[in-house]
């Protein structure tokens, strides 16, 4: 089994990726592949509503959302990182997010996140760190994705990744979110293995406020 994790933060190495590698040390313990890909610090356009992903199942702008959608069909769990930007995710994040989402919803019925687990963690020196944590999971429930939870809100602080590793508490929350997506991976192998089927999924209904 393997869990993908995504550094939305502008340092390959930064305090985003602190978080998530203790993450990825705590998922080796329990037995759980896992991989880091960075989104990068050149700009990521965001979601221009053009509908192409309907059509040719991928975003029409081939970068690093199609890069990662790829790796996502094979990865069974998920961790997106992101350090706060004004009370919310990076902006190279949401863009990022958004038409990751948006495009495998619409372009492929949603095979590679449905039913796989989630979780955000994020990074930030100070404040703004729930608010964030509050979007990022806005993805995961609109994809029917189970939300992997901690023993607190998923979110580290510090000003540089020195500062993130003097973060007890918040280097302790990422263990327990490690142990936690590990029992969760297994729990749904587990399942699989005794006959337990995914729920039953019908036709998607969208209405909007005018009709």
């Amino acid at each position: 089994m393997k869990v993908l994790m995504i550094n939305g933060g502008p340092h390959p190495e930064g305090c985003t990726c602190t978080a998530l590698k203790e993450v990825a040390t705590t998922l080796g313990k329990e037995g759980i592949d896992s991989e880091i890909v960075w989104i990068g610090n050149k700009p990521v356009g965001g979601c221009i509503a053009c509908k192409s992903c309907v059509e040719k199942g991928q975003c029409v702008f081939d970068d690093i959302v199609n890069e990662v959608r790829s790796k996502a069909y094979e990865a069974d769990g998920f961790i997106f990182g992101t350090p706060v930007h004004y009370g919310a995710a990076s902006g190279n994040m949401t863009a990022f997010m958004d038409r990751l989402f948006y495009s495998e919803l619409c372009g492929n019925a949603n095979k590679a996140f449905y039913m796989k687990p989630a979780a955000a963690v994020i990074s930030a020196r100070r404040a703004g760190t729930t608010a964030a944590f509050d979007q990022m999971n806005k993805y995961f429930t609109i994809q029917e994705m189970p939300v992997v939870s901690s023993r607190y809100w998923n979110m580290v602080h510090g000003a540089a990744p020195e500062d993130v590793k003097q973060d007890l508490e918040g280097l302790y929350t990422m263990r327990v979110l490690g142990r936690n997506m590990a029992y969760m991976l297994k729990c749904k192998e587990a399942a699989a293995q005794a006959g337990v089927s995914l729920p039953e999924q019908e036709s998607a209904i969208f209405t909007n406020f005018i009709r």
